[in-house]
């Protein structure tokens, strides 16, 4: 895809296999334009959703099937909490600015609104000069004015949940499970299957880790530089990390309205 027209790219550095980047995202007509369609249709899953409605709708043969069918459609819950529009637009980001596939939309994977899967925020596919290789990365949102703001840290921060994501083979090896049947008998299985030769070629460490920071602050590279030369640190060729902060042009908390069209 091509790259967003509407980033301006505010700081960028590296150390050894962990690169960092700070963006920020203007305002106007193809921002508004992204939030309301591909941010909104993952959000929702438009698709599976098309293709779920479709099919019941082909089975209400009577009026009162019909009925019942569209207050069931209607009582469908909608996932408009901030940080789940933050996961969608890094989605969509990552697919437009690295090529970065999604075999799935974990939208599907949901039992009940607040379930999440567990592991990892982001799992996929990406080619680099090697070829494929496989994707994995969390995404937080923060408002905090500190820099960097606390959800780079701790136990839950991104800086060790994806250092474990480069070390725990058992973490790998249920996201891997979880990943299988969504490329098997796809267009991704050749792509799956190349990434999986290579991740078993390198010892378990062929995996490209992505940290995406939603922010609604001035770009500030302190954000990212400390916790990139920590992870520069810890994490071993050819296993690469890729720190964005990506910052909005308007608060966090507005998120939930901009995808549906308005300002706050």
């Amino acid at each position: 895809m091509a790259p967003q027209t509407f980033i301006q790219k505010c700081y960028a550095s590296y150390d050894r296999q962990v690169s960092w980047v700070g963006v920020q995202l203007n305002d106007g007509d193809d921002f508004a334009q992204l939030l309301m369609t591909e941010v909104a249709d993952r959000v929702h899953d438009a698709e599976g959703s098309s293709e779920f409605e479709a099919h019941l709708r082909s089975l209400a043969t009577t009026g009162f099937e019909q009925k019942s069918l569209q207050a069931l459609l209607e009582a469908t819950p909608r996932e408009e909490r901030d940080w789940a529009i933050g996961e969608a637009l890094a989605e969509v980001h990552l697919t437009h600015e690295h090529g970065i596939n999604w075999p799935w939309n974990s939208e599907r994977d949901k039992r009940t609104p607040l379930a999440s899967l567990p592991g990892a925020d982001l799992v996929g596919l990406m080619s680099d000069e090697d070829g494929s290789i496989l994707v994995i990365g969390e995404v937080k949102c923060s408002s905090e004015a500190k820099n960097p703001p606390q959800v780079m840290y701790g136990r839950s921060g991104m800086t060790n949940q994806l250092d474990k994501l480069a070390e725990d083979l058992g973490l790998v090896n249920t996201l891997l499970r979880w990943l299988f049947p969504r490329c098997k008998s796809t267009a991704l299985e050749p792509d799956f299957n190349y990434a999986m030769k290579r991740l078993l070629q390198s010892g378990n460490r062929a995996i490209a880790l992505f940290g995406i920071l939603i922010r609604d602050t001035t770009p500030n590279t302190q954000d990212l530089c400390s916790r990139g030369r920590h992870l520069a640190n810890r994490l071993h060729a050819p296993t690469s990390c890729h720190l964005k902060a990506l910052h909005l042009p308007c608060p966090i908390n507005q998120l939930p309205a901009r995808i549906k069209g308005g300002e706050s």
